[in-house]
């Protein structure tokens, strides 16, 4: 029987698997070449180092977690069930969630530069128009649901034995009223503020 050729997709594939098993820090090239069944060459022929296959596998997270969101949200509370999802996405698939927060991102110089990179630009017009707020406003309210959102799941994720998921849920709400009434509030007065003109 002809040897199988290891491709590099087969070599990401497999580290993507083992880093979402048990993290990162189990990806190793002979511990690939021991799920590929081969030799630890073809991995070294495609990893020169591992920062390259890293990069690789948070790429695979990053998209594997964008995938993972769109089919657990609820077109009716898109907002919401966009945050509850990253909730559930901590508890089924703890580790994937760690390899996408501690991924480098480059060329970040403020919060809006994480805002733009992490999110769809069309998020913010569909808050705002399901709201009635100003597209600026929905970006900060979003971006404030954002980091309050991974915070959580970050905290979710690493807790042993465990969070009740309904204890994170409630914090969560909790913290979207909170940011929905300042929202609101600045609405109000911007409303006041455009009459008196």
């Amino acid at each position: 029987m002809p040897k199988q050729r290891i491709t590099k997709e087969m070599v990401v594939d497999v580290a993507f698997e083992i880093a979402r098993k048990g993290g990162m820090e189990k990806v190793m090239v002979k511990s690939i070449a021991d799920k590929l069944g081969c030799s630890v060459q073809p991995i070294y022929s495609y990893c020169t180092n591992m920062d390259g296959l890293r990069e690789d596998v948070g790429n695979r997270a990053r998209s594997f977690i964008g995938e993972y969101i769109v089919s657990h949200i609820d077109k009716n509370d898109l907002f919401r069930s966009t945050g509850k999802a990253y909730i559930q996405l901590a508890k089924e698939e703890p580790y994937i969630l760690k390899i996408f927060i501690m991924q480098e991102r480059k060329n970040i110089l403020s919060l809006k530069d994480i805002y733009e990179t992490e999110t769809s630009p069309q998020m913010a017009e569909v808050i705002a128009k399901g709201l009635d707020i100003s597209v600026e406003c929905a970006k900060q309210l979003h971006l404030n649901m954002l980091i309050y959102t991974i915070g959580l799941g970050t905290i979710f994720s690493v807790s042993s034995p465990g969070i009740p998921i309904d204890e994170i849920f409630l914090q969560q709400e909790q913290a979207y009223q909170i940011f929905m009434n300042d929202t609101l509030r600045k609405r109000e007065i911007n409303n006041e503020n455009s009459n008196h003109l």
